[in-house]
Parts: structure tokens; sequence; C-alpha cells
């Protein structure tokens, strides 16, 4: 008889090879190498202080929507009516701010009131595409797909019935006067911008200070992709949501809530899209029913290149971050670099999205022995 016992026969690990297991190396080493890249290329005039500013503001744009597509993605579903749903808040937002809310008796002005009504009805929608895609059983691709083209197409005949125009332009800074519109559209972490101008920098030619804080969405982004990833790591949500993505049947069997996973999941992704809109809204004083337009196709790509696989059951919140980075400062910081067409931009998250696909499909093979 072997003298060798069960722990012996079992192959150890090092702390390198559980590291490159993680679905977020990958996207982690690209960004990297994006960041350098971008310093190098630009002359470091993409991470000016101003530059700093532009670019954080679209990263976390892109961060907020795509947060919500991976933890869907991660269920096994998609929705491709974020895009969509941005415009639909976004107008729904502004209407509110300049008409009022007659049914309810709602003035005009109120950025709180407007910023209920408009999550009220992306809420409502959002459980009303979970629940058809899990009571039908139809691909949540095709009735989002759906959604996509009814939400944009409603949301412009509406408007341009209601409003004469797509857009609405010229609001009041609500900034001004609203605490609530001010969290949202104002600006964040001062103090960076207060450190870098008494260590010497942040100045403009006249040698004051020129930049004073990042967006508010760069804060709303940390706090949704914070919950988001705490509910992955550290709660039973998570596994749930873990394990519906996984084998759905068998998490089934289990005693998990399916159908309660996914349709939760389309909500959040719902919500997700009015925070993108309520920030923009309460920043530039406007709107447009054709905001959100392909940024559906960008939440998901953000979400495959940072480790999210497209079969569901596997990935990771802080990938999809270090997605965000990538595509975000090659989508904005590109443009500090004159000697490349902005547009070039499409062909690298292309390729990367191909590439990372390719990477996702050796991990997750590595992990489940498959073949």
């Amino acid at each position: 008889m072997s003298d060798r016992s069960e722990a012996d026969r079992l192959v150890r690990e090092s702390g390198l090879q559980r590291l490159l297991r993680r679905p977020e190396v990958g996207a982690f080493s690209v960004m990297l190498v994006i960041v350098v890249a971008l310093a190098i290329a630009s002359d470091f005039k993409a991470f000016n202080p101003l530059g700093l500013k532009n670019n954080i503001a679209i990263v976390a744009q892109y961060g907020i929507i795509a947060t919500g597509a991976a933890a869907l993605m991660i269920a096994g579903e998609f929705d491709l009516s974020i895009g969509s749903m941005i415009g639909f808040t976004g107008m729904i937002m502004a209407m509110v701010l300049k008409y009022g809310f007659l049914p309810l008796g709602i003035p005009p002005g109120l950025p709180v009131a407007a910023f209920l009504i408009a999550l009220t009805a992306a809420l409502f929608l959002g459980w009303v595409i979970g629940t058809i895609v899990v009571r039908s059983g139809l691909s949540s691709f095709i009735v989002t797909l759906a959604f996509l083209f009814f939400l944009r197409g409603a949301t412009e005949a509406s408007y341009r019935l209601i409003n004469q125009s797509t857009q609405i332009s010229g609001l009041q800074d609500f900034k001004e006067t609203s605490w609530f519109a001010n969290i949202l559209g104002g600006e964040v972490f001062g103090w960076f911008y207060d450190a870098w101008f008494m260590l010497g920098g942040n100045l403009n030619r006249r040698g004051e200070q020129w930049v004073t804080g990042f967006d508010a969405r760069f804060l709303w982004w940390l706090v949704i992709a914070g919950v988001a990833w705490f509910v992955l790591s550290r709660t039973q949500l998570g596994n749930w949501i873990y394990a519906t993505g996984d084998d759905k049947n068998a998490a089934r069997a289990n005693g998990v809530p399916t159908n309660k996973v996914k349709i939760g999941l389309f909500m959040f992704t719902a919500f997700c899209a009015t925070m993108f809109a309520a920030c923009q809204v309460f920043d530039t004083n406007t709107a447009d029913a054709a905001k959100g337009n392909l940024l559906e196709l960008f939440a998901i790509a953000i979400a495959v290149v940072g480790g999210t696989l497209m079969t569901g059951g596997f990935g990771s919140i802080l990938g999809v971050a270090f997605g965000a980075i990538t595509v975000g400062l090659v989508a904005n910081a590109v443009f500090f670099i004159p000697w490349i067409d902005g547009s070039w931009f499409r062909v690298f998250v292309g390729t990367i999205l191909l590439a990372a696909v390719f990477a996702n499909e050796r991990i997750r093979k590595r992990i489940t022995g498959g073949i």
C-alpha cells in the first residue's frame, strides 16, 4: 500500500498561478500598457489636470453602465436597451424640470422629483423586460433589441410631439440652487486638485488654479461599482448571480430564485442607465433623445474586456473597472495625440474585444478543466 496521503497527491498552486486565474488580470495588463503608451505618445498632455478630469469623466460614464451590463452578463443575460434607456430617462428628467408633472401636481424646477419619476419609469421598464425574458423563455438578446428600437422611437416621437424637438436645452443650472442636482452634476474630490495646486501644479497661465475637481459621475461610478463588487463577492445574492449564469437549471434545483435574480438585474441595468442620464442632464443642463446611442455595445464590450464571459457564470467588477479605464482612455485620450485620427480608437476596441474573448475562453477552460 502506498504511503502517500490524499493531500500528497494534490497539486499545489503557487500564488502566481492563482493570480493568473483571476478574470481581471488580462484587463489590468492591457490597461497598464494603454496608460503608459498614451502618456508617452501625448507627451503627458492626456494626464495634465484638465486632461485627467476629462478622461475620468468618460471612463466613469462607461464604468456606470458597464457595471450593470457585466452583472447581468454574469447571470447569463444581455441588455441591449441600455443606450435607449439613457435617452429615455434623460428626456423625462428634462421635461419634468421644464414643465413639471401635472398628473402628480409637481411644478417645474424640482430636481429630486424629476429624478424619481425617471427612475420609477426605468425600473418599471427593467421589470417588464426581465419578466418577458424569464416568462417567455425568449433570448434576452432579441427581447432587449426590440426594446432598444421601441424606446428610441417612442422617445423621439413623443417628445417631438410634446416639445416640438427631440432636444431640450437652456435649462436652469440647478446645481446652483439644489444640493441634489449638485451631487449628480457638480464636482467632487476637489481636495485632489487643491493638493496638486499647492504642490506647484494645476496652474493656468496666470498662475491660478486651473481645475477644481472631478465630475460627480466619477463618485457615482465608484459607489455603484463598489456596491456591485460587494454584492457579487460577499453576499448570498452574489452566489446566486454566479450560479444562475453558470447553470440555471442546477441553480434552480438548489433553491436559487433564478427568475427573481434575472429580473432584479434587468432593473439594475435600468438604474445604471438612469444614473448615467442624471449626471449628464444636471451637468450640461440639456437632454437629447439620441443620447446613449450605441453605448449598450460599449457596455458589453467593456464587460468582456474586463473578463466577463459571454456565456455567463464568470466575471469580475474589478476587471470591468480596468476595462472601462482602457476603453475610456482610448476613446478620449487619443484626441490629445495630434498625429492619430481619433476614429482609430474603434479599431482598437474591436481588436482588444476579440482578443479578450479568446483570453476569457482560455481562462474558463483552465478553471473548469474543459476542452
